[in-house]
């Protein structure tokens, strides 16, 4: 049934966000560890893009508006950017992949991965920005809040921009931009600071790509809807 594929949608993207912070925080891991959760991440891959596939076969149909162009590139630079951190990541492999007969280029296999990993961190958190409503109406309905309530809806939105603003601090903190523009090929971690700190340092990073994300989505919607609503007022006043 079609609500049961949906649920599956949902949990593997929920499942996909889940191992990507675990593999953000590699530092924390064994290395053994970290090229498992790789090898499931490759995996969940696959099954999004199966449970997915019918919306690639309609690549090539339909109009394309600012919203679906925005989500087009979105899922077309994740894609190039799992990618390029598994095949690094493969290459790389002292456990689960040892068996293959990888060899040399070592130091630009580590910094492909460096770059489409934490360019994989933010495309796919702003991807699932683009769904979130989508999850937030389910989870609603999984609840029974059918009907919207104007009190959640602020009370979720401050604590969107709270989780935000810390969002924008630990960016800033962990220096980020140096590894997305690979201003350094090699990432400092700070191994004093509390596990538990860091990870919600990524979930908060997280949670700002996935804002950012949504309410673009919003007004790309929210314009097109008006441009559409104009041009046929327009048609209608035609004599």
């Amino acid at each position: 049934p079609m609500g049961n594929k949906t649920a599956m949608r949902h949990l593997v993207d929920l499942l996909m966000t889940v191992v990507l912070i675990l593999l953000m925080a590699y530092f924390l891991t064994e290395q053994e560890i970290h090229e498992w959760l790789g090898a499931g991440m490759l995996v969940l891959f696959v099954i999004h893009h199966v449970l997915n596939f019918k919306w690639l076969k309609a690549l090539n149909r339909g109009k394309y508006t600012p919203y679906r162009v925005l989500q087009t590139a979105l899922a077309l630079l994740v894609l190039l950017c799992m990618l390029g951190s598994m095949l690094s990541g493969i290459w790389m492999s002292r456990y689960v992949f040892d068996f293959l007969p990888t060899q040399g280029h070592m130091g630009l296999a580590r910094t492909a991965h460096l770059l489409c990993a934490y360019w994989g961190f933010l495309l796919l958190s702003a991807h699932l920005g683009l769904h979130w409503g989508i999850m937030l109406g389910a989870a609603r309905k999984a609840v029974g809040n059918k009907k919207p309530s104007a009190l959640r809806t602020a009370v979720l939105r401050v604590l969107a921009a709270v989780i935000s603003d810390y969002g924008v601090y630990a960016f800033f903190k962990h220096q980020i931009a140096d590894y997305l523009f690979l201003r350094s090929h090699f990432v400092f971690f700070d191994y004093e600071q509390p596990p538990v700190l860091y990870f919600l340092d990524l979930l908060a990073m997280t949670g700002l790509w996935i804002a950012l994300s949504y309410y673009l989505g919003k007004a790309l919607q929210s314009r097109t809807r008006h441009t559409s609503h104009q041009s046929q007022i327009s048609e209608e006043d035609k004599p």
